[in-house]
């Protein structure tokens, strides 16, 4: 079976850290999220896969190519302009000729795809939404069903007064090929606001797949941060790096004697941590990054390339691509853009945002 993977979006909501990187970029646990979602794909034998693509997609064309490097497939479908989930699909036609899949490329799960598709071709259904709960529905779209997982009604960010269920769209369906003749070509178009409740007014079978397995949307800094801790934490079955309080080293990575790391943590390759240092979990460090002498790091997500000067502290923040600390600054709480440098004994106020190139 083959896949299509929405990673059109504009990614506004996880800015500053996607003014340069597409959001399926950015990475998770040192590894582009995107890698994660076609290793698990690979994992239930899908190896066919679809991109469908907008803004920056020269970085991801060039990072995966054709995929044979990662064991799957890739082809891509390109959007000028944002074509809304079911028109990026229908962009992507030409490559679907058989019940497939579709993936939002802002969702981290452990689904169980093969399931899901098994339940979709026992019951014949023209589509199948995989349904997750959540605490609070009322930001998402609410899906109502019986008893034979049949879904009755849709129901898009409902009043409070209106929910009904905690079950949740989850961004992953199974679809038949006919269904994308309910899209017009070219076109802006929703599977959730509008294909799926004309299947439903013309009497198809729409069935649903709940699943209590592992899911969050990545979409804002926060939850970004939260997948870290999840997956550091084990919460995830199918990615689990460094559960509890291990802590994993990349290559050609010098750690001072003195320094204490307290896990879960993930360490890149070829960095350096300086005498006094200390980094405490769940937190991640990419690639080529400094962490000089009495530095602290604590629940933090650095990228690659970073820089933080003697006793720089950086608390529950977000780091991005080349940023350099000097020394006595402090970042809690905060989110740095590509190419930060904070001034020597600079506090940022908690919630901070900072654009990249900037200098405060």
């Amino acid at each position: 079976m083959k896949a299509v993977i929405l990673v059109g979006g504009q990614a506004t909501r996880l800015l500053p850290l996607t003014h340069n990187t597409p959001k399926a970029m950015v990475p998770v646990l040192n590894t582009p999220f995107l890698e994660h979602v076609i290793s698990h794909l690979a994992s239930h034998h899908i190896r066919d896969i679809v991109l469908a693509l907008g803004r920056l997609a020269h970085s991801i064309e060039s990072y995966l190519g054709d995929g044979s490097r990662f064991g799957v497939s890739i082809k891509y479908a390109l959007e000028k302009d944002p074509l809304g989930t079911a028109g990026a699909v229908k962009n992507a036609a030409s490559y679907l000729d058989d019940t497939f899949l579709v993936l939002n490329g802002d969702i981290f799960t452990d689904l169980d795809i093969t399931a899901m598709t098994d339940l979709h071709r026992n019951r014949k259904a023209k589509a199948t939404i995989a349904l997750t709960p959540v605490e609070d529905p009322s930001a998402y779209g609410l899906i109502e069903t019986d008893a034979t997982s049949r879904v009755l009604n849709f129901l898009e960010k409902p009043n409070k007064d209106e929910i009904t269920t905690n079950m949740i769209n989850a961004g992953t369906y199974v679809l038949e090929p006919d269904v994308l003749n309910q899209v017009p070509p070219g076109m802006k178009c929703s599977f959730e606001r509008e294909v799926f409740p004309k299947l439903l007014a013309d009497g198809e079978l729409v069935c649903a797949y709940a699943s209590p397995s592992y899911w969050i949307d990545i979409g804002t800094p926060s939850k970004y941060l939260q997948l870290h801790f999840d997956l550091l934490n084990g919460k995830c079955r199918q990615h689990n790096p460094a559960p509890g309080h291990e802590v994993s080293i990349g290559e050609n990575t010098d750690i001072h004697p003195t320094a204490r790391i307290k896990g879960p943590a993930v360490i890149g390759a070829s960095c350096y941590i300086g005498p006094k240092a200390k980094i405490s979990g769940p937190a991640t460090i990419g690639d080529g990054c400094a962490i000089r002498e009495g530095s602290v790091i604590e629940k933090s997500i650095i990228w690659r390339n970073a820089r933080l000067e003697p006793h720089a502290t950086v608390k529950k923040s977000i780091i991005a691509d080349n940023c350099y600390l000097h020394s006595g600054c402090l970042c809690e709480e905060s989110v740095l853009g590509d190419n930060v440098t904070v001034a020597r004994d600079c506090h940022l106020t908690p919630g901070s945002s900072i654009e990249p190139g900037t200098t405060v």
